[in-house]
């Protein structure tokens, strides 16, 4: 890898519109929102994360990689390693977004690290995503995404064991169905979430991997329901893949306990040990 021309992406920028309509709140709250709650209408406040559905790519079907997921080289460096994962990420929160309304998402490329991991080389890009609203500044937000060679066979990372006694738990079933709505609707064909033959065969993952911004999804909103408003701040990062594999349970554990300062740290869950980390900070109000 040419480390110099990987480390020229940094400071490059990117501006996007985007907006999510009625009817895509429709498709996200029939996947991802409470059971026998509304679907928001025009005007409503959108719930936290579903920005994520509002600048979806739109790479022609030939400019896709192996993966699914658009090639490399344009706004995100040309790393010559196949296997991408958005890794971790941190969000600060200002003035709500709602339904229908005109966005813009400013992006900068803040760093790219090349290092050497447990597994083999891997390279690290950070980019900072500034999302306005018609309010103005709604969201400030970091994205980790780490690249990687494909191993010869799936080796996972140390089991971290779930909270023993948790303040809040509930569980969510995991099916194909649920994995391929969350690809649609965010336009994401990255194959490791629908494919399973090549989930197994390429990537030499046991199963379909289950989105980790899906989980963060859940994660954030499980500590506003749990607190009643959402948080000020919220950081998340993946410390296990997540698996919909053949023959195992299906049960996803979403759980979380609150610290003395009133910050719920939460995690997923899967055959007893975490997938993904959250924080999830409250700011007083005078």
């Amino acid at each position: 890898m040419d480390q110099l021309n990987v480390r020229a992406w940094e400071g490059r920028t990117e501006l996007q519109e985007g907006c999510i309509s009625p009817a895509q709140a429709a498709q996200i709250h029939a996947t991802l929102g409470t059971p026998g709650s509304r679907p928001p209408a025009m005007g409503d406040v959108l719930e936290p994360l579903w920005h994520w559905c509002a600048f979806n790519p739109t790479a022609p079907l030939a400019e896709l990689s192996r993966d699914g997921h658009p090639a490399l080289g344009d706004f995100l460096p040309p790393v010559r390693l196949e296997r991408r994962m958005w890794a971790s990420g941190a969000l600060s929160f200002g003035a709500p977004l709602r339904v229908g309304e005109r966005l813009t998402k400013r992006s900068f490329i803040r760093s790219v690290v090349e290092k050497e991991g447990k597994t083999g080389p891997m390279v690290l890009v950070s980019v900072d995503h500034r999302i306005y609203g018609e309010q103005g500044l709604a969201i400030e937000e970091r994205q980790d995404i780490v690249y990687l060679d494909i191993p010869d066979r799936f080796r996972p990372p140390a089991a971290r064991p779930l909270p023993e006694r948790p303040a809040l738990h509930k569980q969510i079933r995991l099916s194909e169905a649920l994995l391929f709505r969350y690809s649609a609707l965010t336009f994401n064909a990255h194959r490791i979430h629908y494919d399973l033959p090549y989930a197994q065969e390429v990537e030499h993952y046991p199963g379909l991997v289950v989105h980790g911004p899906m989980q963060a999804t859940w994660l954030i909103q499980a500590a506003c329901q749990y607190k009643g408003r959402r948080p000020s701040h919220f950081d998340f990062r993946a410390v296990h893949p997540v698996f919909l594999s053949p023959g195992e349970s299906r049960d996803l554990d979403i759980m979380g306990t609150e610290d003395e300062t009133g910050a719920v740290l939460l995690c997923t869950g899967q055959q007893g040990h975490q997938g993904m980390q959250a924080t999830a900070i409250w700011e007083e109000t005078v």
